[in-house]
């Protein structure tokens, strides 16, 4: 039987206090046919005793995430919020929220205090941290326990064991897992740093004691490298850690970044399931990450799963967590550290295992026995995340980019695709926190196939309002190396050594691109004489089916002939000659799927002016075409030159941040390549240098200014 939902029900469900999907699924579960669970193995048992309520003490996607299962294991939710979440996705689909302050995470996320005044004051009996922010807080674990308040997560003592460097390659080495040589100690100041960095030989490895996720790490190459790095790195490390101790160890050149994922319960049951290739990088942060990894073979795979599992068996390790390793070009794999909470990439080893690991992880804090043997974990297909973030590819490979997002749809509706995000259309990408939109999970029988859709979905992936990433992740997906698995760490500035530049379009992607945008200005132009009640509009010597067209694209400029005809329009571009059917061209629609003759081709059209400027994103590149007609080309000679402005003596902020420091005053001479302040853009520090030898005429910024993209920080005479 079919059930039709009247659209004021629909409008009434998604505007109640905490409105999701799920009050309309709750109500009418036939209307709206679900994706079969990809949670295959230990599916929920709504039989087994579990948790009343939990608190979730984390935001955005991973709380959304950890909201979806505690749903389906009947638990109900607590969403807590700052004031720049107060309208956040994961407050709307939780069962209850609390405010607990202002936006900067140390006054909200990170203030162990009102986060227990929260759990309090709902009455929840446990607390899932998510990952960042209080997920490896030993202190926040030991206070839990005494308000006899269960942790979704590992004991203090493993947390602390674990999220020390230092102490975690003891133990490690303790039990028997391989190592990178280093010092093995807390470095003192840069003159410290300079001395061990000599003593174990360049390149060296500095990074925080107490860090994570790519916060608080530098490489040095050589002994300025080394100041630079400890004195950015202790900054970077002491704000988003609060501690700001340092070590250094061997740095492995040209490594493989491989985690193994692990999943242990309080009574000594320990396993691993599988490996994630993480070795696309920037900045030490994620990109793209896939399971398993197509370096790795079956006995370097089990050999790393048992030291995996034999650190988490000495330290008595209980909840999922993943250890992580460098490989070598020759598979020697040495342990790098651990990470005591569910990681970002989670998903795509749910993926190819079938295992909900935020199930387990409840299950195990209940205190359960882990269902799941070695033996039960497989490896069914492949699958990749790409990380989709609001920062601007073309600056460093991703500076940070802040706005609303005014079009945001998913592609959800694709094969094998899956979207964690904590976002929907009208929510800010802020600057207090991580500028993560999505997790963008592509699964497949084979590493091909998870390409091909990966490539699919982020051409499918409407996101307007912020500048992203996604020009980034699809030239990887299609990049020669990539396929071939040829891949490490140092990926990134060996493929685009100049920094990327988007998708270098050959020839025949050209043309096509010419004819679509041919194929857009023809139909914007007829749709301009059909206003209803208006006079057709008809230029002296126009042709109605018919248009030269001028179009300037990359620098070069092209002669094209369009023409209407039997519901097609006709592109002449020189010899080639494009059909396209004029009903694929709906300038109502944020996606154009194009017939080109024989060939499917996606594109978005993201903005037209009057001038005849349009912006078109095709194979994940957005392509500025300038088009006129021919006619209008013939005056261009005539029209006034803007007039360029030297912009070489300003300082200006290459994302939108936070002013950390000022090492300049009004009057002194500086040098070129001379560091002039220090940009903080979430929690990574940017050191701003002069690009020529100058005097400081003017200072617009003082330490703790919020900055803005493109704002002028500094002024040289």
């Amino acid at each position: 039987m079919v059930v039709t939902v009247p659209k004021i029900f629909l409008e009434r469900c998604f505007s109640l206090n905490k409105p999701n999907i799920c009050n309309v699924l709750s109500v009418f579960p036939n209307v709206f046919p679900q994706r079969r669970s990809i949670y295959t193995v230990d599916p929920v048992d709504p039989k087994e005793p579990t948790f009343r309520k939990i608190l979730i003490a984390n935001r955005g996607e991973i709380a959304c995430r950890v909201i979806k299962t505690a749903k389906r294991m009947g638990i109900k939710t607590v969403a807590v919020y700052s004031v720049a979440d107060s309208q956040s996705l994961h407050v709307r689909m939780a069962d209850e929220g609390v405010f607990i302050g202002e936006s900067p995470a140390s006054e909200s996320y990170l203030d162990k205090t009102k986060i227990i005044d929260a759990i309090k004051l709902t009455g929840s009996e446990a607390v899932h941290p998510g990952y960042g922010f209080l997920s490896e807080n030993a202190e926040f674990v030991e206070m839990l326990e005494n308000e006899k308040v269960s942790f979704i997560g590992p004991s203090a003592r493993c947390i602390t064991g674990m999220g020390d460097k230092l102490e975690s390659k003891r133990l490690a080495m303790a039990a028997g897992v391989n190592t990178i040589p280093g010092f093995d100690g807390i470095v003192k100041d840069a003159d410290h740093c300079v001395d061990i960095s000599r003593r174990i030989g360049y390149p060296v490895m500095i990074k925080a004691s107490a860090g994570g996720g790519g916060k608080g790490m530098r490489i040095a190459r050589n002994d300025n490298d080394a100041r630079e790095g400890f004195k950015l790195s202790t900054q970077e490390a002491q704000s988003s850690f609060g501690d700001s101790r340092m070590l250094v160890e061997k740095f492995i050149d040209n490594p493989r970044h491989i985690e193994i994922q692990v999943l242990g319960d309080k009574h000594g049951n320990v396993i691993h399931l599988n490996e994630r290739e993480c070795s696309i990088q920037r900045r030490n942060q994620k990109v793209i990450e896939e399971a398993p990894s197509v370096f790795l073979d079956e006995a370097t795979r089990k050999a790393m799963g048992e030291q995996a599992v034999s650190l988490c068996k000495k330290l008595g390790y209980s909840s999922a967590g993943t250890v992580e390793f460098l490989v070598d070009s020759n598979r020697n794999f040495y342990f790098l550290e651990m990470n005591t909470r569910l990681q970002v990439e989670h998903p795509i080893t749910e993926s190819i295992t079938g295992v909900d690991l935020v199930q387990q992880m409840i299950r195990v804090a209940k205190g359960h026995k882990l269902n799941i043997s070695q033996e039960d974990v497989k490896i069914n297909g492949w699958a990749i995340e790409s990380r989709v973030y609001a920062e601007d590819p073309f600056k460093n490979f991703g500076l940070p980019s802040i706005g609303r997002l005014y079009k945001y749809i998913e592609p959800n509706n694709l094969p094998g695709v899956r979207c964690d995000s904590g976002i929907q259309e009208g929510s800010e990408i802020s600057v207090y926190y991580d500028p993560m939109i999505c997790k963008l999970v592509c699964s497949g029988k084979d590493r091909k196939e998870a390409i091909d859709r990966s490539i699919q979905a982020l051409d499918s992936y409407v996101i307007r309002g912020v500048t992203h990433n996604i020009p980034l992740l699809r030239d990887i997906l299609i990049e020669k190396r990539f396929n071939s698995g040829d891949i490490s760490t140092n990926y990134l500035p060996e493929i685009y050594p100049d920094g990327f530049k988007g998708l270098q379009l050959k020839n025949e992607e050209t043309h096509k691109l010419l004819a679509m945008g041919s194929a857009i200005f023809a139909t914007n132009e007829l749709r301009r004489r059909q206003f209803l009640n208006a006079p057709k509009h008809k230029i002296y010597g126009e042709n109605l089916d018919r248009w030269q067209l001028y179009i300037e694209l990359n620098d070069k400029k092209f002669q094209v002939k369009v023409s209407q005809t039997n519901g097609k329009f006709v592109i002449n571009l020189g010899e080639e000659v494009f059909e396209i059917k004029k009903t694929d061209i709906n300038l109502a629609k944020p996606i154009l799927k194009i017939k080109l003759n024989q060939d499917d081709e996606v594109i978005q059209l993201m903005s037209k002016n009057a001038s005849g400027y349009y912006h078109i994103v095709y194979k994940g590149t957005t392509y500025k075409l300038y088009i006129i007609s021919q006619r209008s080309a013939d005056y261009l000679h005539v029209m006034p030159e803007k007039i360029k402005f030297d912009i070489s003596k300003q300082i200006r902020s290459p994302m939108p941040g936070l002013v950390k420091s000022i090492s300049c005053s009004i009057g002194d001479e500086v040098a070129e390549g001379q560091e002039l302040c220090v940009i903080e853009a979430m929690k990574m520090q940017n050191s701003m240098v002069a690009q020529t030898s100058g005097r400081i005429r003017c200072i617009n910024i003082h330490p703790g200014d919020t900055v803005g993209d493109d704002d002028i920080l500094i002024e040289l005479a």
